[in-house]
């Protein structure tokens, strides 16, 4: 059973107040709930037993919204649907590394996205957004919410003109509910001032709403950038990626402030995006190593893009660690990111056949969609996770038929670079 001690997330030892990393290990759990089991049982239950009746009936008030609760009332367990002790115990961990005040956890990072976006969309609102973004995100925003009546407007990631001129569009045909940003972008690696939307959402502000910035941090994950520290309303994770980390499960969450997320767990409720208790299992062994990993990751990372950066049928490395002082882009960055990630794309001449060429000779890193895995992941994004873009779209956002993204992994570095050097060589 999850703990009832929420003091916990501020515990202190001889004065130190405990870091994240530390906390992974048992927040939110109280071993001698669960006959002492030091890592939190897995609750494979649809429902559960309600001791009395009024029981049931102030939980289901709670889960719906019918009363406020009472100062430290929570509703009680009812259907892993609604709730569940695993599904608990990860949301309040996951809260920590973005010091968010409440989180929820989705069946996928799509269905995070989707539930939090149809949470706060409805027909003739306006939503102003980054390219590019993932594949599947340009899909939900291109072709199925215009079908529900809702507006969209892009701007260039890396363009604060841009964005300053979507967002005043948006606002000006309105009303405009949101800006949405994928910060670094999927897959070039263009930074978006998370900042400057939550100034310009500040600015353009009505009687009725002020639009929400969400933010889709999976490129950098809760390591390396926390954008509800710049001013974000929601930050959005594919718990598949970095989090989740091993390449074997599909998660997603949605962070941010109690009176912003609890309209999002509502949705989630009536929509079934939960995820179930084993996936919840599994993030939450994950998070113990997940500053281990990426910081391995990124170290890694370091090394196999300078190896790129030097190779003669390399024409450009999208690496966040390379941006110079007189580059627009290096602020943004010193001020939004701690570390330049272990994800970046690098384009190489011939165009589609020279990097199927490239990607069809690798032997260490494998050919698969996705990132942030303790393997080094490639892929072409031009032909696979933005594939439905039309081409004079993904030429303008620099997604080219020589690109190639690599998601570097926890293997050693000298290994994946020979891996590398023989497959430019082919």
């Amino acid at each position: 059973m999850p703990s009832d001690n929420k003091d916990y997330r501020h515990l202190t030892v001889d004065g130190q107040k405990l870091h994240p990393e530390t906390l992974m290990m048992g927040y939110g759990y109280d071993p001698q709930l669960s006959e002492g089991a030091l890592k939190c049982p897995i609750f494979h239950t649809s429902t559960f037993v309600f001791e009395k009746a009024e029981d049931g009936k102030s939980f289901f008030e709670l889960a719906y919204g019918l009363r406020r609760p009472k100062p430290s009332e929570e509703s009680g367990l009812i259907y892993s649907r609604i709730n569940n002790p695993d599904l608990q115990v990860l949301e309040e961990r996951l809260c920590l590394w973005d010091d968010a005040q409440s989180g929820l956890t989705f069946s996928s990072g799509m269905s995070a996205i989707a539930t939090a976006l149809l949470t706060y969309l409805r027909p003739g609102d306006w939503i102003a957004h980054s390219e590019p973004v993932y594949g599947g995100t340009e899909y939900l925003l291109h072709k199925v919410l215009p079908q529900f009546g809702v507006r969209r407007i892009g701007f260039a990631a890396g363009s604060a003109e841009g964005m300053e001129y979507a967002v005043q569009t948006a606002a000006a045909n309105g009303p405009l509910k949101m800006i949405y940003t994928e910060t670094p972008a999927n897959p070039t690696n263009a930074l978006v001032d998370i900042a400057a939307c939550a100034a310009l959402a500040r600015e353009h502000a009505t009687a009725q709403h002020r639009p929400l910035v969400v933010v889709d941090n999976t490129f950098l994950g809760p390591l390396w950038q926390q954008p509800l520290a710049h001013g974000a309303d929601l930050v959005i994770y594919s718990l598949t990626k970095y989090v989740g980390g091993h390449s074997d499960l599909i998660a997603g969450s949605c962070l941010g402030a109690e009176d912003v997320i609890a309209p999002v767990r509502g949705m989630r409720t009536i929509l079934g995006t939960m995820s179930d208790p084993m996936t919840g299992w599994l993030v939450m062994r994950s998070l113990e190593t997940l500053k281990l990993r990426m910081t391995c990751s990124m170290k890694n990372a370091r090394y196999v893009a300078e190896f790129l950066n030097d190779h003669p049928r390399v024409r450009q490395v999208h690496y966040l660690g390379f941006l110079e002082e007189d580059d627009p882009q290096y602020d943004v960055y010193r001020r939004l990111c701690r570390a330049p990630g272990s994800t970046f794309s690098f384009e190489i001449d011939g165009g589609e056949t020279e990097a199927f060429r490239v990607l069809d000779a690798l032997k260490v890193a494998k050919l698969a969609v996705s990132l942030g895995g303790t393997e080094s992941l490639v892929s072409h994004p031009a032909s696979m996770t933005h594939a439905d873009v039309p081409a004079a779209d993904k030429e303008r956002m620099g997604i080219s038929d020589g690109l190639i993204r690599i998601s570097v992994g926890i293997e050693h570095p000298e290994d994946i670079i020979a891996d590398l050097r023989q497959a430019l060589a082919t």
